[in-house]
């Protein structure tokens, strides 16, 4: 289904479309970059609307978000279609083609969807959520019209501009941002990306109080140098050393053939991250000592988490330590 989409104007070479920094003239029957985004008859449609290629029920620490709603399973909904080029990408299938098979999911079915499957909340992830933004927007209209206490995630690269952005954030209450590299040009050259536009997004949905959680997937010759990540870590805990941070480990995939990234070398990362930020995790390791979270108060266990076996231990029902009180998660 083909919906009109949204942040666009007539252009005499085409259709400038202002979703993202990308700011691409679409001509007549061509897409734009994220190929999600058709001139058809001199409009711009979202040619993936309601169009899902991913549906579970999944932990919510799938997303990953460690400090929001733990424990608890959601829904995740995806579509196809990205736009930046990551050659490690695990869903390229999704991300970089156009799928074969799509089942159709319209908004207003949704609020069912979740009474029916007993969840709290929706993830929109798998592809990047931003170019399915039409639909987003209308799921998330339904969902909160049906019922506030309903939460709403985006898994998503950042990579938009600021007005679509601050109207998602009227609707969505948890982000993970997924930040690549802290080099500019590696961000440019490697992902087709601007790294300055992705931390001012990440510093406008810290400023309006959306629950954000950040993800760095450490990507042997890309992004290891342990300098660069300190300068990321610094600036992190610029906005606050409370942000948790995922630093996840990387496995071959797609067009990137490197052997996977070595734990030592996690583990080395993870130590410099611990030094300006409260929450750091290392993921895709399956290790309870990196993805299991402490009071930085006390020092107590609170959430005990096994790869996807989450053990609530010692918070309160508001999210605080039991034993000093700190709070640290969002309920």
């Amino acid at each position: 289904m083909n919906m009109n989409a949204l942040f666009s104007s007539q252009k005499e070479e085409g259709i400038l479309c202002n979703l993202c920094p990308h700011e691409c003239i679409i001509e007549e029957n061509k897409t734009g970059f994220c190929k999600t985004r058709k001139n058809i008859s001199s409009e711009l449609n979202s040619i993936n609307y309601a169009e899902v290629t991913g549906f579970e029920i999944e932990p919510i620490e799938k997303k990953p978000l460690f400090h929001f709603k733990p424990g608890k399973n959601i829904l995740s909904l995806g579509s196809w279609g990205c736009n930046l080029i990551c050659p490690y990408c695990q869903n390229h299938e999704i991300s970089q083609e156009i799928p074969a098979y799509s089942k159709k999911i319209y908004p207003n079915a949704i609020p069912n969807l979740i009474e029916k499957y007993k969840v709290g909340g929706i993830a929109f992830t798998y592809s990047e959520p931003i170019v399915w933004f039409e639909y987003v927007l209308d799921a998330c209209r339904e969902i909160k019209n049906y019922d506030l206490d309903i939460y709403t995630i985006m898994v998503s690269n950042g990579y938009i501009k600021k007005e679509p952005l601050e109207l998602l954030l009227q609707y969505i209450d948890a982000f993970n941002i997924d930040l690549k590299t802290f080099d500019s040009e590696t961000y440019k050259k490697i992902f087709n990306g601007d790294l300055e536009k992705i931390k001012e997004n990440i510093k406008i949905i810290f400023e309006k109080n959306a629950h954000i959680e950040i993800t760095t997937l450490i990507v042997p010759d890309i992004n290891e140098n342990l300098q660069e990540l300190e300068e990321e870590f610094k600036w992190i805990s610029s906005l606050s050393s409370k942000i948790p941070l995922h630093i996840n480990k990387y496995f071959p995939r797609y067009k990137y053939s490197k052997k996977a990234t070595d734990i030592g070398k996690l583990i080395e990362i993870y130590q410099i991250a611990k030094k300006h930020l409260e929450f750091v995790y290392i993921g895709n390791i399956w290790d309870p000592k990196y993805e299991s979270t402490y009071c930085p108060e006390c020092g107590e266990l609170l959430v005990e988490r096994k790869g996807y076996n989450i053990k609530i231990v010692n918070l309160n029902e508001n999210g605080g330590c039991i034993k000093c009180g700190r709070k640290v998660m969002e309920m």
